[in-house]
């Protein structure tokens, strides 16, 4: 089973508003609203490629149960911890230029933390656990810490994608994937990322630090695959971008959806770059038809020389 864990969700709220006017009465032409959130995410196109998939975290009130009602609808299975206080809605302006007004989480006491923490005991050995985006302020910095102890106590597949130095801490616990932007592997190092081969480099420090692989996302310039045996380079399909709200999310979703299935990294590397595309070149999340329909335009090079 892949599990996905969400610390803070949300719905995220579109508005679209054709010429926006502070101080002014502003109509809405259109307004979606989805279950947001990048574990989140990962569940909605794992579900979406028809791999099992179960979402965790914290979740509380209305908001939270439009949340845990709206997965559930889409078939995918949820065993969220109910918190006191509303689950957050972040609204998304789309006029001309997108702004974005995130809301507040709600806070979470110890108990519940303990009662998130009890739901990897129940996880088996060859499981996987998405950690994905930050930690609320209001918890314990060193929750992920604790979380990937445990899943190297269980044998559970960890995977994390998140920032700063959270990120390179959780190295050591060796996670089956890191998956790092190319501008959020120059802030882990202080240095700005300008060429395949700062990826290249600055992407193996990441699994000389315990990483067992690193994909290195790069917008327009496709994607990096950093193992302890070599690196390869995909390309981007032929597309125009709509969205990139939850294409890094999509990658992770369809490399570790399709390594579930096959298990041979480079398809997986393969499927992850097409289904983050077909997220990118699409309104919302990625459909399955779409993926499929980009797959044999994403060719794989090998870069940099092999390990011996």
């Amino acid at each position: 089973m892949i599990y996905t864990m969400t610390l803070n969700p949300s719905i995220d709220y579109y508005v679209y508003v054709d010429q926006f006017q502070v101080g002014g009465l502003n109509r809405m032409t259109k307004d979606q609203k989805y279950p947001g959130g990048k574990g989140i995410n990962v569940s909605r196109v794992l579900s979406r490629i028809g791999v099992p998939t179960k979402a965790l975290g914290f979740v509380g009130g209305f908001t939270g149960q439009y949340i845990q009602d709206g997965l559930n609808n889409e078939g995918i299975e949820t065993d969220f911890v109910k918190v006191e206080g509303d689950t957050r809605i972040n609204i998304k302006l789309k006029t001309g230029e997108e702004t974005e007004i995130n809301g507040a989480g709600p806070a979470i006491s110890k108990d519940k933390v303990h009662e998130l923490l009890a739901k990897i005991e129940g996880m088996s050995n060859g499981d996987t656990l998405v950690l994905a985006g930050s930690i609320p302020s209001s918890l314990d910095a060193g929750l992920y810490r604790d979380i990937m102890r445990r899943c190297m106590d269980k044998g559970i597949r960890a995977v994390v994608d998140t920032s700063g130095q959270v990120m390179l801490e959780l190295l050591r616990y060796r996670p089956f994937l890191a998956k790092p932007n190319q501008q959020e592997l120059g802030e882990f190092f202080h240095v700005n990322i300008e060429s395949l081969e700062d990826v290249l480099r600055y992407g193996r420090q990441l699994v000389d630090r315990g990483a067992q692989h690193v994909i290195v996302s790069m917008a327009g310039d496709g994607a990096m695959l950093i193992t302890t045996e070599a690196a390869y380079v995909a390309n981007v399909p032929q597309g125009k971008v709509i969205n990139s709200v939850g294409a890094g999310d999509s990658l992770v979703a369809g490399f570790i959806g399709c390594y579930a299935v096959t298990g041979s990294i480079q398809e997986a590397f393969a499927y992850g770059v097409a289904t983050g595309s077909a997220t990118a070149f699409s309104s919302d999340l990625c459909k399955k038809e779409y993926i499929e329909e980009l797959l044999p335009q994403i060719k794989l090079t090998q870069v940099g020389e092999s390990a011996s």
